[in-house]
């Protein structure tokens, strides 16, 4: 259901432009990761720790580096001593002098194929001294608990969290921030009532189709590598520093990318592939098994959250204090979730009075880092899950009870920031609206709301764009932010075609090559559109403008009273003279130089080092949104079927309603797995559940009709009025769930996921309190 306030306004903008990699992506031409073959390839593997924790006494590689066809094995021995990591600079690339997990890299081999490298591994001798592992925050937590990094005070920081940082030396606590607005205290006091819950969520993982590949290739002083990651100068860096090359001769260059999710912008196997390539001097390439991808990769950050809210009898929200203690595992990628909580912890309301406090902890399991929509949807379900609650003890109906808190035009938010540009409350009316909310139902069918809201990503946050006008009169562009499989390519080529007057066919795109493209900071947090797609915007704008004035020279008629139309510059007051941009850019290239517009964007404000430093500016792009679900449960099985899904979104100007409609639609899907099904099962640190057989994610028959519902309410500073997107239709749909769970049988689900068996075990335990 989009509005239509667009047609007609722009060109290209506004319509359901088709993927212009789509042919090539369904017909088996696009070139994924695993594609990529070099003439006298090698194939890598890595041999991971079997140990949560244990020191490493001695390692043998002699069998296997005399196994037929292997042609290197490498240790720590053999690598530079550098640790690294995404914000923190905790891990090392082979395990130093003990493991930390359950799949910790210890060595490495390059073979003639990848059976060969399987066998190599099976050949290296590794002698452990176990050591007692922490595996939950709260055992990691207690005085005396064994470290997961006895050294963490000494770990350098990576580039826009030098003061995003704050460590407890001597605990597990790598990362405790504080962010307090009001006078919680005093707001409690003046609250009529204050009530405090606990939720809990599982990690989870994020379930990529196409797993980690990488291939790289050493020549004499430069390295080459071609990789699925999401973020290709972040990744160019990281390998210039670690094997101390100047970053002009590392060269990273992203295939396209069979879904990411978060889970694809740290380096997995870009280092070893690398090492193994400049130990042997053919290119290496290593691919990781899904057993891998789910015990060695990463998964999310999964939190504790206690949620404390003062209350007036007539539902209005005076003070709120929420705690957060999530859990990194062996590694400290959970920071920026972590610090996310502190923008975007307490809930688009109006609350005077707020202090949020996110603990990041290590523990003797699979790292946690960024998914999909970057902790908000742990935080979410907590939060509105509790309004839930909170409307049920005070007799209000949950939809009134939002309506009269939420966040509007010119409110101020949890971190001082004037709102505008907000369709908060359209999105809830219009989400209860198509739910059928107060309307009569059957027994146990229930129907939950939830409202949701993400940041925009601000420092350490700039994306450029070239755009070049061939001689032809098309115009190629040039763009560092990697194509993920959300249709970037497209919506950044309408950018470009709308503002230099083209048609979108007379666009072509380049992106992600660090030896080609402008620098970006990457594809994560629904950055992209708003500011890739400014970048693109200002780069078409500025060749735009390039155009006008060669065609002023070659017509002696000023600037200002020339025009583009129809791929044509035109006289404004004698509409017979006019060129082309063939034309132009011809004149341009004999007599002139080269049509090339530069453009970048960025993000604004000091966000997420946890307080603001100085009033710098307001952060625009907030994005919001309204969720609604209709359930059914069988009390008996514990089952929960949803029947359907509304899902309302201001994500500004909708610059593709196609592709917005997709991310909408599968966001939500994934939502719905993360409600009910996906979890890692641990054992001691040990996944058990390795594999798509055994990881529980949403089939065809499980998914319900799910309703798009567009509110444009455009951002003045983003890109024709857009603000993004893609993360938010995953945040709300589990605390929606919840809701309507509770609203069917009137139980209250408060860990995450909300399977048949939790479900079923709330049912039983809520019927033996009762008799």
């Amino acid at each position: 259901m989009a509005d239509m306030q667009n047609v007609g306004q722009y060109r290209v903008i506004g319509v359901p432009v088709e993927r212009v990699d789509g042919v090539e992506m369904v017909s088996g031409k696009a070139l994924y990761g695993v594609d990529v073959r070099l003439p006298g390839m090698l194939w890598g593997k890595v041999l991971r720790s079997p140990i949560a924790h244990g020191r490493v006494l001695r390692i043998d590689t002699e069998k296997a580096g005399k196994h037929p066809g292997v042609r290197a094995v490498i240790t720590a021995k053999d690598v530079p001593q550098r640790r690294y990591g995404l914000a923190v600079k905790d891990e090392p690339m082979f395990a130093l002098d003990k493991v930390c997990y359950i799949g910790d890299a210890v060595a490495a081999v390059a073979a003639v194929d990848e059976r060969t490298a399987e066998e190599a591994l099976d050949l290296i001798e590794v002698d452990y001294e176990e050591l007692p592992g922490v595996f939950e925050v709260e055992e990691a937590m207690r005085d005396g608990a064994p470290l997961v990094h006895e050294q963490m005070e000494s770990y350098g920081v990576g580039k826009g969290y030098q003061n995003a940082w704050k460590p407890v030396p001597g605990t597990n606590v790598v990362h405790r921030a504080v962010h307090e607005r009001g006078d919680v205290k005093a707001g409690f006091q003046l609250s009529d009532y204050v009530f405090e819950d606990n939720f809990r969520a599982s990690q989870i993982h994020h379930c990529y189709m196409e797993p980690h590949a990488v291939v790289a290739e050493s020549r004499i002083g430069s390295v080459t590598v071609w990789s699925c990651t999401q973020e290709v100068f972040p990744v160019r860096t990281l390998l210039a520093e670690l094997f101390g090359l100047p970053e002009s001769k590392v060269r990273v260059i992203c295939t396209k990318v069979g879904g990411g999710f978060g889970g694809k912008i740290q380096a997995r196997l870009e280092p070893y592939a690398v090492a193994l390539s400049l130990k042997t001097g053919k290119p290496v390439k290593m691919v990781m098994t899904r057993s891998e991808e789910f015990t060695s990769a990463a998964g999310s950050t999964p939190p504790l959250v206690r949620v404390r809210t003062g209350v007036m009898k007539d539902g209005t929200l005076v003070a709120r204090e929420v705690d957060y203690v999530w859990n990194t595992g062996a590694y400290a990628e959970g920071l920026a979730p972590c610090n996310r909580a502190i923008k975007d912890g307490t809930g688009p309301y109006r609350v005077p009075h707020v202090r949020v406090t996110s603990t990041l902890v290590y523990t003797n399991k699979v790292r946690g880092t960024q998914l999909r929509g970057l902790g908000v949807p742990e935080g979410i379900f907590a939060i509105e899950s509790q309004m839930d609650m909170i409307a049920k003890r005070l007799g209000i109906d949950p939809l009134e009870l939002r309506m009269k808190n939420l966040l509007d035009e010119g409110d101020t938010n949890s971190m001082g920031d004037v709102v505008y540009s907000i369709g908060l409350k359209e999105c809830l009316r219009r989400a209860a609206e198509a739910i059928g909310w107060g309307e009569p139902k059957q027994e146990n069918i229930g129907r939950g709301l939830a409202v949701v809201a993400k940041s925009p990503t601000t420092q350490a946050s700039i994306s450029g764009a070239y755009v070049q006008l061939n001689e032809d009169g098309s115009a190629q562009v040039l763009v560092g932010a990697s194509e993920i499989g959300q249709g970037a390519v497209v919506v950044l080529s309408q950018i470009a075609a709308e503002e230099l007057g083209l048609p979108i066919d007379a666009v072509g795109i380049t992106v992600a090559d660090t030896a080609v493209t402008p620098y970006d900071r990457g594809t994560y947090s629904s950055r992209v559109t708003l500011y890739a797609g400014n970048a693109v915007k200002n780069a078409a704008a500025d060749a735009r403008k390039q155009l006008l004035e060669v065609a002023s020279k070659m017509t002696e008629i000023p600037e200002s009273e020339l025009k583009v139309e129809n791929q044509r510059i035109v006289a404004r007051n004698q509409p017979g003279l006019s060129l082309t941009f063939r034309e132009v850019v011809q004149s341009a290239h004999i007599r002139e130089k080269p049509i090339l517009g530069r453009g970048w964007a960025g993000g604004k404000g000091d966000y997420p080092i946890g307080t603001r430093l100085q009033a710098k500016a307001l952060v625009p792009g907030w994005k919001y949104g309204a969720q609604a679900v209709e359930v059914e449960v069988d009390k008996e099985t514990g089952m929960v079927r949803v029947r359907k899904i509304v899902s309302a979104h201001d994500m500004g100007t909708a610059l593709n309603p196609l592709l917005v409609k997709g991310q909408i639609v599968g966001a939500a899907v994934m939502g719905l797995g993360y409600a009910l099904h996906e979890r890692l099962i641990f054992d001691e640190g040990r996944v058990t559940n390795p594999s798509f057989m055994d990881y529980k994610i949403p089939s065809s028959p499980e998914i319900p009709e799910v309703v798009p519902i567009f509110v444009e309410v455009p951002l003045p500073e983003g890109p024709f009025g857009a603000k993004g997107v893609g993360e938010l239709s995953i945040v709300g749909i589990a605390p929606a769930v919840g809701n309507a769970i509770y609203d069917a049988i009137k139980v209250r689900m408060k860990e995450l996921p909300m399977n048949a068996e939790r479900v079923l075990a709330e049912i039983e335990g809520q019927t033996a309190a009762e008799n």
